[in-house]
């Protein structure tokens, strides 16, 4: 397998940033204190994310996978590498019931339209990731149209950092505040089935950054919950430099915490990378460049166990509580 850029590798790490140890993380059954790493057997699959390239109208500071408009090391998904996947999962039987649409910006693709009429017309609940600027309102007569045919079965979850637009800005640039929440406002005036995701401040309390998006939601007129989870997603600060512990099998009850609670018990994410004939299963949304959290070309080969071995493991998942599906 070819090897591919890894986020934590990126120029955009903080240089004030505490170094990552270095004998961590480098064996994938054992901790560096040769504890047995901790691992998440896949419970049941219940969400399939399919990223639908690494390209975006945006470069963000501190993107996850670092998308931007010329890293395509994740090439556009194509609607019939799509169906592949979901005629695998109604001819396995298999319990999804979410598709996840994310990237790069998933509306930078041609063939979303395509992507999630497909989806939908399957029955699937499906969850598309965006920052709501130009190229969702592109497809604004084509959104409209799966509204009307699908309602709430389609949901769309808008980026945006922070409820202060100054933060928000810092994170993605000058001018993307108003076009994002032009985008939100469109979404909400069409009566669209929608989400927020944002990220917490260093020594932030959640409490009020909910009550701060709250207070934003209502003179924007949106119509979202700041208190439900579910509508507003509040992903921990990561930084992807600092030093973080490993996660050994003895954690989850020290932690009171199960695997099960952990992301990949209960989805998958679907990539095409750039220069390889088909599309490949990652354990992770966050993942999709590691060779050890590829798990197969096929959802069945990818049913296998994960193993830990990787900092956004434990500082995303494990003790940052997060998960991308609501």
């Amino acid at each position: 397998m070819a090897a591919y850029p890894d986020p934590l590798l990126s120029p955009l790490r903080r240089e004030n940033a505490a170094p990552l140890d270095a004998e961590k993380f480098r064996d994938a059954d054992r901790t560096a204190k040769g504890e047995p790493r901790a691992k998440v057997p896949l419970g049941a699959l219940t969400t399939l994310w399919f990223n639908t390239g690494t390209l975006c109208n945006l470069a963000c500071a501190t993107c996850y996978i670092e998308s931007s408009p010329t890293n395509d090391a994740l090439a556009y998904i194509s609607a019939a590498e799509v169906a592949h996947y979901l005629d695998e999962i109604e001819r396995d039987r298999l319990p999804v019931r979410e598709i996840g649409l994310t990237g790069g910006e998933p509306f930078m693709n041609r063939e979303i339209v395509s992507i999630l009429s497909d989806a939908l017309g399957r029955g699937f609940e499906v969850l598309v990731l965006t920052n709501a600027m130009r190229p969702m309102r592109r497809f604004g007569a084509a959104l409209l149209d799966l509204r009307a045919a699908y309602g709430d079965q389609l949901t769309l979850r808008v980026s945006l950092d922070h409820h202060m637009a100054q933060v928000h800005e810092a994170e993605r640039g000058t001018g993307t505040w108003d076009k994002a929440t032009e985008g939100l406002q469109w979404l909400a005036a069409h009566g669209f089935s929608l989400a927020v995701a944002g990220r917490m401040l260093p020594g932030e309390e959640e409490a009020v950054a909910r009550a701060g998006y709250q207070r934003l939601f209502a003179e924007l007129g949106v119509p979202v919950n700041a208190v439900d989870p579910a509508r507003l997603v509040l992903f921990p600060e990561m930084d992807v430099a600092a030093d973080i512990a490993e996660i050994s099998e003895g954690c989850w009850a020290i932690l009171g915490t199960a695997p099960a609670s952990v992301m990949c018990a209960s989805s998958r994410m679907v990539v095409k990378r750039k220069g390889e004939p088909n599309p490949r299963v990652a354990a992770c949304t966050l993942l999709p460049y590691d060779p050890q959290f590829d798990l197969g070309e096929t959802l069945a080969e990818a049913s296998r166990t994960v193993l830990l071995n990787h900092p956004h493991c434990a500082r995303f998942c494990v003790l940052g509580g997060a998960s991308c599906s609501a």
